[in-house]
């Protein structure tokens, strides 16, 4: 849905042409006329009272309650590790750095829009031996020949050098009376807007793969630990299976049998390392750090951080103010808007005031004499008059670019909506799948005891323990990945909601650590350089 936010760019604009020029251009100047439309927030086109309207009751144990989200969500998940990542993270990551020096560049370009509202003034400084050709006709008194060597003639004359000497300064100064300068001024304060919206965006994005790379870690710790225990319990019946062998009670295909399962179960020890050592360097790299840098602070296994029982999940209404992304396509629309003013003031005439003071003599003696100065005082108005359709196809341009930043505003608001409601089914049906989950590995592991004792009594085959022990490593391998996938859903939905650091910014430290991590001195400068 396309909302009319562009208003007719030349109301009144020609009566005001029509007038005598002068007196309109001072009028306007004294009302600091600006054309073009005004910007106005945009209304959300999809605006739910609350994110629960239309959602069966939950039953999961942790659930999402309307109450005002934190801002610090990570502090949720009550682990102190993961708390520290991400005060480190927020002043240390390399993209955030990297949006922070982009935040610095767009306040420098509005600066440089800005600087037209002032003259442009300038000294100088001459001085010359200006020397003719011999040849150069020298029209002095009237054609006669006259002293110091110059002839008026075709040809063949002596012209000595002449001495220049100046000093002074020039000044140009463009009125912005139709507000071109002023659209573009809040075209590019929306544009630093913007780019301090991205810099969230990036900021939290960063958060929440922190908290996702985390959670991971210790998902393959956990897995770790299960393939471990695993392969002590398959080498105990490994070890049961020989004796029974020699005992004659079995055969030997039910050692070889168990043997092949005993390798099985290990070769899934290297692959749970590779990947714990695979997040380990993923959290170093969000970090700023080199590649194992946070061996040692992360290699004892922990659990994966439980969730909370109440997650607030604050108001619908809430998320327009606090989503990046809604509010970056809203100031990319501010941004559109102003410039239309800048094509509609392109229509209309440019009054430049001009000056000029200086001292010009052709002897040193001179340069501070009055009877040296000269100075030139005026105005100059430019009026476009054709420019071959260059100033109505700009005028259509800037119209359809604003109209695309107006779908682009409504399909990320409808798209953050969409995202949030897929996150809080996703984050109730994950619980729901672990709590089965945990069902089925708890009868995995009575059907692997039942099967190991029956087999010891000789009652039961060897491949009803085989099977009994294939299914334990699935069921708890896919219990564990589905505890995590709950932890992770939590961020996601957070991450969806647009949650963390909404007031305040991280600041980067003052100064380098010992043994500074890649891009440390880039950090330093920064901070040094107030680009944050």
């Amino acid at each position: 849905m396309v909302r009319n936010l562009i208003r007719r760019p030349f109301r009144g604009a020609w009566t005001v042409v029509s007038r005598p020029l002068v007196p309109s251009a001072i009028l306007l100047a004294l009302a600091g006329c600006t054309m073009g439309p005004n910007f106005h927030t945009p209304a959300s086109p999809y605006n739910p009272i609350s994110w629960f309207a239309g959602r069966p009751p939950a039953k999961a144990a942790s659930q999402p309650v309307p109450a005002p989200i934190d801002i610090a969500w990570w502090e949720s998940f009550r682990d102190p590790e993961l708390d520290s990542l991400e005060q480190r993270a927020a002043a240390q990551n390399l993209d955030v750095l990297t949006a922070t020096v982009r935040v610095a560049e767009a306040r420098a370009n509005a600066g440089i829009t800005a600087s037209a509202f002032f003259p442009s003034v300038s000294g100088n400084v001459t001085g010359a031996d200006i020397k003719p050709s011999n040849d150069f006709n020298l029209p002095i008194g009237g054609g006669s020949s006259g002293g110091s060597g110059a002839s008026s003639g075709g040809g063949g004359g002596n012209i000595n050098p002449i001495q220049l000497y100046q000093y002074g300064f020039d000044a140009t100064w463009t009125l912005d009376l139709w507000g071109k300068v002023r659209r573009e001024v809040e075209a590019g304060n929306a544009r630093i807007q913007a780019s301090e919206i991205d810099r969230r965006s990036v900021l939290i994005q960063m958060i929440a793969e922190v908290a996702r790379d985390y959670i991971q870690l210790r998902n393959a710790q956990s897995l770790l630990r299960i393939a471990e225990d695993n392969v002590r319990a398959a080498r105990n019946l490994l070890n049961l299976t020989q004796q029974r062998a020699a005992a004659g009670l079995t055969d030997q295909l039910d050692v070889a049998q168990e043997q092949a399962q005993l390798t099985t179960t290990e070769a899934t020890v290297p692959r749970a390392e590779q990947q714990v050592a695979s997040y380990i360097n993923a959290l170093s790299l969000l970090l700023g750090e080199p590649p194992r840098a946070l061996q040692d602070e992360l290699q004892t296994a922990e659990r994966v951080p439980p969730t909370p029982v109440r997650i607030p999940v604050g108001l619908p209404s809430e998320m327009l103010r606090r989503r990046p992304d809604i509010m970056e396509a809203e100031a990319n629309l501010h941004a559109a808007t102003a410039n239309i003013g800048v094509a509609v003031a392109s229509f209309f005439p440019t009054f430049n005031l001009l000056g000029l003071f200086s001292i010009q003599t052709g002897h040193t003696q001179d340069l501070f004499t009055t009877a040296a100065r000269t100075y030139i005082l005026g105005g100059m108005v430019s009026v476009p008059i054709f420019e071959g359709g260059k100033l109505v196809d700009t005028l259509h341009l800037r119209r359809e670019q604003q109209k695309e930043a107006m779908i682009n505003y409504d399909k990320t608001v409808l798209s953050a909506f969409s995202d949030v409601d897929n996150a809080l089914t996703d984050y109730e049906k994950e619980q729901e799948r672990r709590r089965l989950l945990r069902q089925a590995m708890a009868a995995n592991e009575h059907a692997l005891a039942l099967a190991r004792q029956r087999y010891t009594q000789g009652i039961a085959t060897y491949l009803d323990v085989l099977t009994a022990q294939q299914n334990v490593l699935t069921s708890q391998s896919s219990y564990q990945n589905s505890t995590a996938a709950v932890s992770t859903d939590l961020v996601a939905l957070y991450l969806a909601l647009g949650g963390g650091w909404e007031d305040t910014f991280p600041t980067p430290p003052n100064e380098a650590r010992p043994n500074a991590s890649v891009g440390q001195t880039l950090k330093t400068a920064i901070t040094h350089g107030h680009a944050s």
